[in-house]
């Protein structure tokens, strides 16, 4: 229980690049509005689309998985001990006067589906350049994503 309090707390405090609330919900949230604006940067790149936007609804929320220094101790034999206990805390590495925190895995947040308008979301050929390259870029089948004619 202790692991999970840890945990939690040093999600909390996860430094990030840009000024935002310490809250995990909030980090998500910018991460998806990075995404989108990236997105919409390329994708207006593309031949016919013209102005866009997009939007990107989430099915489940990114997890990063910190290296931990465990210690167990116990009293009595190793067989059979009469009492034990466990300690962890999250390893920090010194990158320039800075403690971070160690990740050991990632898991990148998977979506629902996308919504993209744009000045030419009334020509077939640009809906399925565009639908292919938000599929490319999010992992979303096609019918996951909705290409729309800006008004």
């Amino acid at each position: 229980m202790i692991l999970v309090v840890v945990a939690g707390a040093v999600l909390l405090l996860w430094p990030g690049g840009k000024v935002v609330k310490n809250t995990a919900s909030s980090a998500q949230a910018a991460e998806a509005r990075d995404l989108e604006t990236e997105m919409e940067e390329i994708l207006s790149k593309i031949a016919g689309v013209g102005q866009v936007q997009v939007m990107l609804t989430e099915d489940a929320d990114g997890e990063k998985q910190l290296a931990q220094d465990t210690e167990l101790s116990y009293s009595g034999s190793t067989k059979a001990p009469e009492d034990y206990s466990r300690s962890s805390e999250v390893v920090l590495a010194d990158s320039g006067g800075e403690d971070t925190v160690v990740v050991t895995r990632q898991q990148y947040p998977t979506y629902r589906g996308a919504l993209v308008v744009c000045q030419g979301g009334d020509q077939a050929d640009v809906r399925l350049a565009v639908t292919e390259a938000v599929a490319a870029l999010t992992g979303l089948s096609s019918d996951r994503v909705t290409v729309a004619k800006w008004q």
